[in-house]
C-alpha cells in the first residue's frame, strides 16, 4: 500500500498504545478533524487531544478492521473500537466518570495526507449506540418515547406533518 495506508495504521497503533507524542507526529500542524461528538477541531494539538481522550478513557482499547482502503491521498478504515470504560472519559458536557463497561463500537474514519501527515480526518460512529454500551442511555426508555406512529411508504405519498 501507499503513503495514506502507512499514516492511518500509525495512528491506529499510536491511539492502541496510548501515545500522544506519535498521535501528534501523524498530523500536520494545521489538521482538522470532523467528529460526531466534539464537532470540528482545527490543529494537531486538538485532534491528538481528542484521540487521547478515548485512549486514556477505555483500558485495552482496540482496533477490529474489517475494511483497510486506500484511494491516492486517502487512507479509509471500517470497523469496530473496543475497550473497557476505566476511567474519566472528558467529553465537551463534561466528565464521564468509568462505567467499567466494555464497547464495541462501529466506526470509520477518513484521513487525507499530504507530504506524509494527515490533514483532515473525519470520524464516524453511532454516539448512541456508544452510550448505551456504556449503560448511560437505556434503548427501552428511549424507545417508549418514540411516537407509535408507523408510516407506510409503499404507495409512493410523503406523509405531511403539519
Amino acid at each position: 500500500m501507499g503513503r495514506a495506508r502507512d499514516v492511518m495504521d500509525a495512528i491506529t497503533a499510536a491511539v492502541a498504545a496510548g501515545d500522544a507524542s506519535a498521535i501528534a507526529a501523524c498530523y500536520a500542524q494545521d489538521a482538522v478533524a470532523d467528529t460526531p461528538d466534539a464537532g470540528r477541531l482545527q490543529g494537531r494539538d486538538a485532534v491528538t487531544a481528542y484521540l487521547m481522550t478515548f485512549a486514556d478513557a477505555f483500558s485495552d482499547l482496540s482496533f477490529e478492521l474489517s475494511e483497510k482502503l486506500e484511494i491516492g491521498d486517502v487512507a479509509i478504515d471500517e470497523g469496530h473500537v473496543l475497550g473497557r470504560h476505566t476511567s474519566a472519559l472528558r467529553t465537551p458536557d463534561g466528565d464521564i466518570p468509568p462505567t467499567g463497561k466494555q464497547i464495541r463500537i462501529r466506526s470509520c474514519d477518513i484521513a487525507t495526507v499530504r507530504d506524509g501527515v494527515v490533514v483532515a480526518h473525519r470520524f464516524y460512529y453511532d454516539q448512541l449506540d456508544f452510550l448505551t454500551q456504556l449503560g448511560l442511555v437505556d434503548p427501552q426508555q428511549l424507545a417508549s418515547g418514540l411516537p407509535a406512529q408507523r408510516v407506510d411508504l409503499t404507495d409512493g405519498k410523503v406523509p405531511q406533518h403539519s
